[in-house]
């Protein structure tokens, strides 16, 4: 009997060819067994910082560490076998210096196996994002709306209203690319800006809360479930559990409580 031959990760030439093509789906995932569920679906895992609040409790993404991207990421890479995962690098961790994103890049690729990691920023990243690519770290920019950044933002607001800063945003995503980033996520910015953006850049925009003409999509992943409390406008819910889930829980609650469970199907005699 021969053996089944092992499945191949999705790679970065791979996503970067999808420019213009069939729509890239991406999704987040902070632990094993919701990656094995978003492997069979989509081509990109990302373990956002946003774990940090989906799974720490945290307000924002501020406090997330380096430690807590590597173990979350080497979850994410066990629960998967297809989809390339990438791994933002947290607050801190790479806005020093071009030789400090390398150091901790390098090790969040060694110590998870993920495809790529990704970093917020614009031109003010592009010197960083070269500097690793050429020692071989694939880069995911991200542009627009940049979650690290809410603090001198003055919170989580829509990029774009103003169409005097477009070319600004334009030259972001420009700066991105050219200095080597795979593709681009595009956060939180006018649907026509994002447009724009698509169009001005040769590799592929994946957009959150931009436009449907980006050459693809992510949302957070407990948020389209509908497993968080208030989410942005952008995120459609393509499930409830949230409620089935508070349903199952105060059923076995009862249960417990009028001692009807465990039952004789749950006891060992």
């Amino acid at each position: 009997m021969s053996a089944q031959a092992p499945v191949k990760r999705i790679t970065v030439p791979q996503i970067a060819a999808r420019k213009g093509d069939v729509p890239i789906v991406a999704l987040t995932a902070y632990t094993a067994p919701m990656a094995a569920l978003v492997d069979a679906h989509a081509e990109v895992i990302l373990v956002g910082d946003s774990l940090g609040m989906v799974v720490h409790g945290l307000t924002s993404t501020i406090g997330v560490t380096l430690e807590m991207m590597i173990l979350h990421g080497q979850a994410v890479m066990r629960g998967s076998r297809q989809a390339m995962v990438v791994i933002d690098m947290p607050f801190g961790s790479y806005e020093e210096s071009p030789e400090q994103a390398f150091r901790n890049a390098a090790r969040v690729m060694t110590e998870t196996g993920c495809g790529a990691v990704k970093l917020e920023g614009g031109a003010r990243m592009a010197e960083t994002i070269r500097f690793l690519t050429s020692r071989g770290i694939p880069v995911m920019g991200h542009v627009g709306l940049t979650p690290q950044a809410t603090l001198t933002m003055g919170g989580f607001k829509t990029q774009g209203r103003d169409q005097d800063s477009w070319p600004a945003h334009i030259e972001d995503a420009r700066a991105v690319a050219e200095a080597g980033a795979f593709s681009v996520v595009v956060e939180g910015v006018m649907e026509a800006l994002a447009d724009r953006i698509t169009e001005a850049v040769a590799v592929p925009t994946i957009g959150i809360g931009a436009s449907a003409r980006c050459d693809g999509q992510i949302l957070v992943l407990d948020d389209m479930l509908g497993l968080s409390g208030r989410v942005p406008r952008f995120v459609k819910k393509f499930g409830d559990l949230g409620p089935r889930a508070d349903e199952a829980i105060a059923t076995y609650a009862a249960a417990v409580r009028d001692r009807s469970f465990p039952a004789a199907d749950q006891t060992y005699r």
